[in-house]
């Protein structure tokens, strides 16, 4: 047992008895909550440039909130966001905006995230109730340290003419104030790791500081693959790892020392073969996303961990937390933000309003400066904790691609084949961007284009140039970067391809007339539809860009 760790993780718990209980009545008067919530983030903000355009000040009810404020897009937020980052004060919230965080964009590479106090003050009452439920149900997780991955090792560099930064300096930042510090107390990986910018190295330390933790308890990540991809890294660099466990090490960064363990490091090497059961006896639970696309990869990471709990997340965004694992369920975070849902008509619904077994699209309001945003994210009611809705996340609905949190959307995509074709001096009927899945292979996305017999890319690398534009899109990098994605390459499709296209749609049930040219197909392994052998085409139209 980590005494150290007990007694911070049983000081954070204790901090978090207020908020669950707050959460817990909150979940039998869903209207009362949310109503209350509203009410607190429009008189908060009255007095902004949006607070004063909507006439916040004279909304009295949710209902006169939707009739006075329409639905948004981040589209919409760009120039407040241009006026924010130039230094305006009150403009869509009366408190500072601390920083931009970013996340995958529908039309561009990227949409900027405005955080507030406020808002960190929101995400910490999702989290509370979350971890509250956590060590309620197994005690035994406040009995040793925990490690948390929540944002990209490699930061997005700053722009200098932003006088807002963008990025938080460590994960633990995310909830602010005292909870930070009692964050990093638990943590066996120093949040600080997450600056290192060299992926190597950042998994090399990442897990220097994991195998000193004989007692690791929970292990928090987004996709089950990135938990995948560390352990495959710690079997390759076994021996390495644990010379430098016995010898320590001090890194350039001087917040970044792994203290020398020798007697762990003798304890290891007697595994032989190292096993996550063998190296982490007394982990309990990993948490990880567990809906759409990701379920398939959590049935691989429960046969690797056999001997943890697998508790797939609720639904988290940039932009705001929208259900918690609670209880069993997965109820909606109702004390956290103003939540509105679209049903597949565009009709909106209030959160105390949905249907058991509908699928609705999320609206939120946060006190980030988002009003009525439309955060594209389809859901499905599965269930109801007292009179709380609970949801699955189903697919982003703005037509992504996210097979890993890349988040390609069909408006960046479109804008990225637009350009290259400009560049290759290349006109052709036919370009799609699509995820390739092969077996005993990593993922990649393949962009498919129809082109004759005489036509030329004026490019030496086709494909070095997609990868470059694809790279705009941070979360697409990161997911390259970390090892989850192959770079993607480019691909010749034989004339004919958009009628080949539309029949693989029609095979799944769509209408003809409801088939449109996209840039971008969330569906995988357009290879056979298409009519090309891949590495065929590949190699020809490598050597036609030589040539």
């Amino acid at each position: 047992m980590n005494a150290r760790a007990l007694m911070t993780n049983l000081a954070w718990s204790a901090l978090n008895v207020p908020s669950e209980r707050q959460f817990r009545r909150a979940l039998r008067n869903v209207r009362a909550a949310q109503s209350a919530l509203l009410q607190r983030m429009l008189h908060e903000n009255a007095d902004t440039e949006i607070g004063r355009r909507f006439g916040f000040a004279d909304i009295d009810s949710p209902e006169s909130y939707r009739r006075r404020v329409p639905l948004s897009t981040h589209e919409d937020y760009e120039p407040y966001l241009d006026r924010i980052a130039a230094g305006s004060p009150a403009v869509l919230t009366r408190a500072p905006v601390r920083l931009f965080e970013l996340s995958g964009g529908s039309t561009g590479a990227a949409k900027r995230i405005p955080y507030t106090s406020a808002l960190q003050s929101q995400l910490r009452r999702a989290v509370a109730p979350w971890m509250f439920d956590l060590v309620g149900n197994d005690p035994r997780l406040l009995a040793g340290p925990s490690y948390w991955a929540i944002s990209p090792a490699m930061r997005t560099p700053q722009d200098p003419s932003s006088r807002v930064p963008v990025g938080f300096d460590d994960d633990s930042a995310y909830l602010g104030g005292v909870f930070k510090h009692l964050v990093d107390a638990t943590l066996a990986v120093p949040s600080h790791v997450s600056r290192m910018r060299d992926l190597d190295t950042f998994r090399h330390i990442t897990l220097l500081y994991l195998l000193r933790a004989a007692d690791l308890r929970l292990v928090s990540v987004w996709h089950p693959t990135f938990l995948e991809l560390l352990w495959e890294f710690l079997v390759d660099r076994w021996e390495p790892l644990l010379t430098d466990l016995a010898c320590g090490v001090h890194h350039r960064d001087p917040d970044i020392r792994v203290k020398a363990d020798p007697a762990r490091a003798r304890t290891l090497g007697r595994l032989g073969t190292p096993t996550p059961q063998a190296v982490w006896p007394h982990l309990r639970l990993i948490s990880c996303w567990g809906d759409g696309h990701a379920r398939m990869a959590l049935r691989s990471l429960q046969r690797r961990f056999p001997h943890c709990t697998i508790q797939p997340k609720g639904l988290i965004a940039t932009e705001g937390i929208i259900s918690i694992p609670y209880a069993g369920r997965w109820p909606l975070a109702v004390r956290s933000h103003f939540l509105e849902f679209l049903e597949t008509d565009g009709t909106p619904r209030f959160a105390w309003e949905l249907e058991p077994g509908a699928h609705y699209s999320v609206v939120l309001t946060t006190a980030g400066g988002l009003y009525r945003y439309r955060l594209h994210d389809l859901v499905e009611v599965t269930a109801f904790l007292h009179n709380t809705p609970c949801v699955r996340f189903l697919h982003k609905e703005d037509h992504v691609s996210d097979l890993y949190g890349e988040k390609l959307s069909d408006g960046f995509v479109a804008g990225v084949v637009r350009d290259l074709l400009h560049r290759w001096h290349t006109n052709t009927p036919f370009a799609l961007l699509a995820p390739r899945r092969v077996p005993e292979a990593r993922d990649r996305y393949v962009l498919y284009i129809e082109l004759d017999d005489t036509a030329e890319l004026s490019s030496p690398d086709a494909d070095a140039d997609l990868e470059r534009a694809l790279r705009a899109a941070p979360h697409y990098a990161y997911c390259v970067d970390l090892g989850q994605l192959e770079a993607a390459s480019v691909c010749r499709v034989p004339p004919g391809a958009f009628q080949r296209y539309a029949r693989r749609l029609q095979d799944q049930g769509r209408r003809l007339g409801d088939v449109k040219p996209q840039a971008l197909s969330a569906l995988c392994n357009w290879d056979d539809a298409l009519g090309v052998d891949s590495a065929a085409a590949k190699t020809n139209l490598t050597e036609r860009s030589a040539g």
